[in-house]
């Protein structure tokens, strides 16, 4: 800008009559004028290029600092031609002034375009987002639409029509319409729903036939009903007067009507051994009578699925209880006391057997089970006709825990035989079942044979289901086996009593298997532990044979004659005398003699171990143990006989010879004769 430019222009006011109108006029052209500068310099911001307004802004920028440092030097040096050369740089400075000012408008226009421009774009990119959602969004919906069309199943895709080639064949030609409707697919489906609805309305016919024919047969039933309504209190009271009868001809329909009713109420294995046991004893045992026992509503109350009876109040009033009063958790001891008593809880319901004799015995057996752990324990009571002598020794014959012991081979009844529970125990610390076994009952093997249970080892389960089979299977041999246990086991009570006063009996079938005369005799029977028997120092030989169990009965029995005594420690078997009982000998007479350091004395065992089927007597055997003790008196008195005599003592032989023996020993370990032989009534070896 020139100087001339920068000078100020005064207004002219030209006077006349209007007074100032052409002023006036003048200052409105003049604003005219300058609104058409501003307007110019925005029009002007885009035709100039900003690159070089910066390059001008950098120039001036420079221009100024280098005009006010000469200033700033002439005014140092403070000379008298500095003033004029002082204005003019200021004058130039102002210029440079104006021309920043004027480049500061052109930004600040060119920022409020480039604002306006952006914000004209944003507008268009935030117009055209919505356009493009609202688009986004009809096709979603569009998709929606199409998949609910795809998706769309028609009711008659529902119905189970027949098929196509069934359709054809069966189809009258006026609704199955072949030459129409074998190439088109929807007339084909349109024609088989015409065939299922005319289908439909002939079965809904043959229904309405089908109710009325019901609604008459029930008519008849409710009038069949009531008769037999009526016809019930007759039968009561026929029944009832019908008493005395079935009393006298041992026919208790009437009890046994009820204990049908009662048996429905048992669990499978119980169930399994009443019926099994009841069709045995009606058709092979008439002496067994089947009975059930214990609580009925129990049982019933068991069977009947648990009901949530508590109100909003209950749950309120414990919710109160629980708020207001302080309990005390459970210990760990009593949790675990609690579930042994869950894990081992029997049924309410129990099965008796009672096996009656001819002698007026009754062997009682109460079968239990024990629902947690799927197994039937038994436990046993034993009445006696009339009152027997009771011996000493015989305290174990007829107890509870050695009664049945090893009715079959190994079968001690200490163990569970469901291998599963043995995980159950671990879970609440039982150690063994034995320790609830007088509790509980023995669980036998044969006893879960008899409730249909059948538990396989190799392949452990928690629940066996009772099989009637299984049951059948054993029931006569299981009965059989009982029957001879209690009577072998009351014979043996009464030779106990026998025994322990020193008398050996002997009956009539079996006295052609002695001599008339036998001079040795018991002087002594008891019972003994099995700790005593292994302790005794000529019962090593059957312990290391192990053929005595903790669980056989043991005794000891003393011979004497003279001076000689002869000691016997006899094992006796459950299963006697179906298993003969075992003797060990040992004989104080001139020292200390035993099997081991004596044959004769091995001889002797075995005439009475190994003959022993000579000595069963008339079946089922009962007298082999007394038959037995008898041989071992007459082989002691051959024993003391047939030794030898010191012809240096003087006096009497202690022992005379008063068995025939055709020879007196044989062999090199000079055995002496030991059989006896009837009638002839002399001792041979064998």
């Amino acid at each position: 800008m020139s100087a001339d430019s920068a000078k100020k222009r005064k207004t002219k006011v030209i006077r006349s009559d209007g007074g100032t109108v052409e002023k006036e006029s003048r200052k409105a052209r003049g604003d005219g004028e300058q609104e058409s500068k501003v307007y110019s310099e925005e029009a002007e911001v885009e035709t100039r290029d900003p690159a070089k307004d910066y390059d001008m802004y950098k120039k001036t920028c420079e221009d100024l600092q280098r005009l006010m440092a000469e200033i700033h030097e002439l005014k140092s040096k403070g000379g008298k031609d500095a003033s004029a050369e002082i204005d003019e740089r200021r004058i130039q400075s102002c210029i440079h002034f104006m021309t920043l000012k004027k480049l500061n408008r052109l930004a600040h226009i060119r920022l409020k375009k480039g604002r306006d421009q952006t914000h004209e774009a944003k507008q268009k990119v935030d117009a055209l987002h919505l356009q493009l959602q609202n688009l986004l969004y009809e096709v979603m919906h569009l998709q929606k639409e199409i998949t609910k069309c795809l998706e769309f199943k028609s009711k008659h895709e529902e119905i189970d029509l027949v098929d196509v080639e069934e359709f054809y064949k069966e189809a009258p030609l006026d609704i199955s319409k072949p030459n129409l409707t074998m190439s088109d697919p929807h007339q084909q489906t349109l024609s088989r729903l015409d065939w299922e609805l005319e289908q439909r309305k002939r079965l809904a016919e043959k229904y309405k036939e089908s109710l009325a024919n019901k609604e008459k047969i029930r008519k008849d039933i409710e009038i069949k009903k009531e008769y037999l309504n009526s016809l019930q209190p007759r039968l009561n009271t026929i029944m009832q007067a019908s008493l005395p009868v079935q009393e006298y001809l041992s026919m208790p329909f009437d009890q046994a009507h009820k204990q049908y009713e009662i048996a429905r109420h048992l669990p499978p294995p119980l169930y399994v051994l009443y019926v099994q046991a009841n069709s045995y004893g009606q058709a092979c045992d008439k002496n067994l009578t089947v009975a059930i026992d214990g609580d009925v509503e129990e049982a019933k109350a068991l069977a009947r699925p648990p009901e949530d009876s508590q109100d909003d109040e209950s749950d309120s009033d414990a919710e109160e209880e629980q708020t207001t009063t302080k309990r005390r958790r459970p210990t760990l001891g009593l949790q675990l006391d609690d579930k042994r008593r869950e894990m081992l809880k029997r049924h309410p319901l129990s099965v008796t057997l009672d096996l009656k004799y001819k002698d007026g015995s009754i062997l009682h057996l109460y079968f239990y089970y024990l629902m947690n752990l799927n197994i039937m324990t038994v436990k046993t009571k034993v009445t006696t006709a009339t009152e027997m002598s009771i011996a000493i020794s015989a305290g174990d014959l007829l107890s509870p825990a050695s009664l049945l012991s090893c009715l079959y081979p190994g079968d001690h009844g200490k163990k569970t035989p469901n291998p599963a529970n043995y995980y159950q125990f671990d879970k609440v610390g039982i150690l063994t079942f034995s320790d609830y076994i007088g509790e509980l009952g023995h669980p036998y093997v044969w006893v879960q044979k008899l409730g249909g249970l059948h538990f396989p080892k190799d392949q452990p389960q928690k629940f066996v289901m009772a099989d009637n089979s299984v049951s059948a299977s054993h029931m006569e041999t299981t009965i059989k086996l009982l029957r001879m246990r209690l009577q072998s086991r009351l014979a043996l009570q009464k030779q106990f009593a026998s025994l322990e006063h020193s008398i050996v009996p002997i009956s009539s079938e079996c006295q052609h298997l002695f001599p008339v005369k036998i001079i040795a005799r018991l002087i002594k029977w008891c019972a003994i532990s099995y700790e005593d028997y292994v302790a005794l120092p000529f019962t090593k030989h059957v312990v290391e044979a192990d053929m005595a169990q903790e669980t056989d009965l043991f005794f000891s029995a003393l011979i004497e004659r003279g001076t000689a005594k002869l000691h016997a420690a006899i094992v006796l078997n459950p299963g006697y005398s179906t298993i003969p009982p075992i003797f060990s000998l040992c004989l104080n007479w001139k020292g200390e003699k035993s099997s081991r350091n004596d044959d004769n004395l091995k001889a002797i065992e075995g005439e009475v171990n190994v003959c022993f089927k000579e000595l069963l007597g008339p079946k089922p055997g009962h007298q082999l143990l007394t038959n037995q003790i008898q041989r071992l008196c007459m082989c002691l008195d051959v024993y003391l006989e047939t030794e030898t005599h010191d012809n240096s003592v003087e006096g009497p032989k202690e022992f005379p010879r008063e068995k025939m023996c055709l020879r007196l020993v044989r062999g090199p370990n000079r055995i002496k004769p030991f059989k006896y032989n009837h009638p002839q009534g002399f001792f041979t070896h064998r």
